[in-house]
């Protein structure tokens, strides 16, 4: 058993500040400047350099637009709407790495990058966002991006593909000889041909019967068939098995969500607290 390609695990992230690495000032400035969302996207799609094809443009594109639109509604300054768009860029790149699941290790690094730009401790946090806009961020976060998680893992990530392969010992090698040059245009056996006078019918030929016909399979022959059927109804079942999985990876995430929406009440109290002693 082998896999097509290898499966590449995630690696290790490291939050940093993300103050104008992505979007610059002058890049705030053109986004301001735009007031439809065709202009935005081709303005966004310059800025953060999306040169992917479609629909996967089209997917990544709605992503920044609405997290410009939710900036513009959240009165957040350029600083923060630079930062907003790089720290969703980061998240989106830490997801698409790998096609295992690693909503968590994403959600984690997402609350630490979010932590990076609300306690003032430089160089390595700045004091950007308060408790309440963090709060409202992550909620934001959890209601789009995390909600539809594996919808876009499955849209940009390479399918895992199972290549099997099975090998057997102690098995007998196949004759080399096949039937096509073991049978003569006469439909005898070259080496066991009868021998009979002439204009004499031998008794075997006279014998068409199905019995006659040599039907008695070799052991890599009766071997393959077993195996195929044995695939076959391992399909059904491994399919059965599969919709069954979908359901309750669906309700799995469902539950995870809840639990992080439940977490973040609790953060909200430390983040409060961070933030008054960055100040102090």
């Amino acid at each position: 058993m082998k896999l097509a390609g290898k499966i590449k695990e995630p690696d290790p992230l490291n939050p940093k500040v993300l103050l104008w690495a992505d979007v610059s000032y002058s890049n705030m400035e053109e986004i301001e400047n735009t007031k439809d969302i065709p202009e935005l996207e081709r303005t966004l799609c310059c800025v953060l350099g999306v040169n992917i094809a479609e629909p996967r443009r089209g997917v990544l594109l709605e992503l920044y637009v609405h997290t410009v639109l939710f900036c513009r509604e959240s009165n957040f300054n350029r600083e923060q709407t630079s930062v907003l768009l790089s720290i969703v860029k980061s998240m989106h790149q830490a997801n698409t790495e790998t096609p295992l699941n690693n909503m968590g290790h994403c959600y984690a690094y997402c609350s630490e990058l979010l932590l990076c730009h609300s306690v003032r401790r430089p160089p390595f946090s700045i004091s950007l966002f308060s408790s309440e806009e963090v709060t409202q961020i992550l909620k934001y976060l959890l209601n789009t991006y995390f909600r539809h998680y594996n919808l876009y893992k499955y849209i940009f990530t390479p399918q895992v593909r199972l290549d099997l392969s099975f090998s057997y010992s102690g098995m007998p090698d196949e004759d080399p000889v096949t039937e096509t040059d073991a049978v003569s245009s006469d439909g005898y056996c070259k080496e066991n041909k009868p021998e009979t006078a002439e204009g004499e019918q031998p008794v075997e030929a006279m014998n068409t019967g199905p019995e006659v016909a040599n039907t008695d399979p070799s052991p890599k022959s009766e071997l393959r068939t077993i195996i195929q059927q044995e695939m076959r109804e391992e399909m059904i079942h491994m399919s059965r098995q599969l919709e069954q999985r979908l359901k309750e990876s669906a309700d799995r995430l469902n539950s995870a969500l809840t639990s992080l929406e439940t977490n973040l009440q609790g953060k909200k109290g430390v983040i409060q607290l961070l933030v008054k002693e960055g100040a102090a």
